[in-house]
């Protein structure tokens, strides 16, 4: 593919995504720029979720942020994830949906956030908190190990922002 077709290919989502009254195209395109890798998205990506009504569009944002691997938005998602736990009746889905993409990002700022579902109830959740924890920081079992006597995982994985 030429530059020119990925760059009009590139332009041609991010309107879908922007324009479209279908949710399910706009979808589509979220998911299909997360496939691009294309780190130009990240901003627009984040732009998109801010104005983002539909449950499972933001969703695909979510996912794409995570396959682009632009750590940049790792705070952004983050916040997502924050206000996420925030709520009466916690979304399952869609707390999955951030856990993988901030595993992908392998970004050592959320290991705090990922921290708190190390002793999660939901086996899901906490398995996928280890893989996450095993993917940005192979030792932590050491490190937690070491430290956990003084400090919560938080504590210990703390980075400042």
């Amino acid at each position: 593919m030429s530059t020119y077709s990925k760059n009009a290919n590139f332009n041609e989502l991010i309107s879908v995504l922007f324009n479209s009254d279908d949710w399910q195209k706009r979808a589509e395109a979220a998911r299909k720029l997360g496939l691009l890798k294309d780190p130009r998205a990240s901003n627009l990506l984040w732009r998109a979720i801010k104005s983002e009504k539909e449950y499972i569009v933001v969703n695909r944002i979510i996912e794409a942020m995570g396959r682009i691997g632009d750590a940049k938005v790792t705070l952004s998602i983050i916040n997502i994830l924050r206000e996420e736990l925030k709520r009466q009746e916690i979304d399952k889905f869609r707390i999955i949906c951030i856990l993988e993409s901030l595993t992908r990002l392998k970004d050592k700022r959320a290991l705090p956030y990922i921290g708190s579902f190390l002793n999660s109830l939901d086996v899901e959740l906490r398995e996928l908190a280890e893989g996450s924890f095993d993917a940005i920081e192979p030792n932590w079992r050491e490190i937690i190990k070491k430290a956990k006597r003084e400090k919560s995982i938080e504590e210990i994985f703390k980075v400042k922002l």
